[in-house]
């Protein structure tokens, strides 16, 4: 938690600048879960990153795992950089359908219901509706929720097939445009199971998330993926 200069901060203040940490985790989570959403297990070994991905992209229809993100902000002269660890669990139902549930460091549910994208924070009882291509546009989840093979994500981005690393395959996503808000994204491979991204953007803040206990097609309801703010909830709508 960041040192307030003030002996007695206002109570709103602390409210505020807590928000905002939260949503930003939230919104690397928004980048990282559309590649997740391609996700599919593939019999063949060996194969490279690039064609694993093609593979995910065109067979996956719905996916459940457990995360562990971590977000690393550049260091400011003179100080170390910071992190903060994440962790819950999340669903996707093709297309434009994900649930991501935030269980530690605090609640914070991010859900898509293929129209609206809603992102609720327990403690401090806020909720915020956005619609949803509005939200994706110029993201990975623009491309990856709507791609049906691997044509439709090289339309917006120069894929990459990089070298092993950590026992993984990893492939490069680096966005055609240069005004979005994401330098690059990358996604690594353990065999044919998808086990880590990490995106890279233009503030240099990086976002590393791992998955385990992935779940290939279970069988999900669309009803599932619905959103109601709880009684009470303080809602903004930009």
């Amino acid at each position: 938690m960041m040192t307030m200069t003030s002996p007695k901060p206002r109570a709103v203040s602390t409210r505020s600048w807590t928000s905002r940490c939260r949503r930003g985790l939230a919104f690397a989570a928004i980048a990282m879960i559309s590649i997740a959403a391609g996700a599919q297990e593939t019999s063949a070994s060996g194969l490279n990153g690039l064609k694993i991905l093609e593979d995910f992209v065109k067979n996956t229809k719905s996916g459940r795992a457990i995360f562990t993100q971590v977000v690393t902000s550049p260091a400011k002269e003179g100080q170390v950089a910071k992190t903060k660890t994440s962790s819950g669990s999340f669903e996707f139902l093709r297309p434009n359908r994900f649930k991501f549930l935030y269980k530690k460091p605090f609640e914070q549910s991010i859900v898509a219901d293929g129209q609206t994208l809603w992102l609720h924070d327990v403690d401090l009882n806020q909720v915020t509706s956005r619609p949803l291509a509005q939200t994706l546009n110029g993201t990975p989840a623009a491309v990856i929720a709507a791609a049906a093979d691997l044509k439709g994500l090289e339309a917006d981005f120069k894929l990459t097939a990089l070298p092993e690393k950590a026992g993984l395959q990893w492939v490069q996503a680096t966005p055609r445009t240069k005004d979005g808000q994401l330098q690059s994204i990358s996604v690594g491979f353990k065999a044919s199971e998808l086990a880590a991204l990490e995106i890279l953007d233009s503030f240099g803040q990086r976002s590393v998330m791992t998955f385990s206990q992935f779940e290939v097609n279970p069988v999900l309801a669309a009803a599932s993926f619905q959103f109601r703010p709880p009684v009470g909830s303080d809602i903004t709508r930009p």
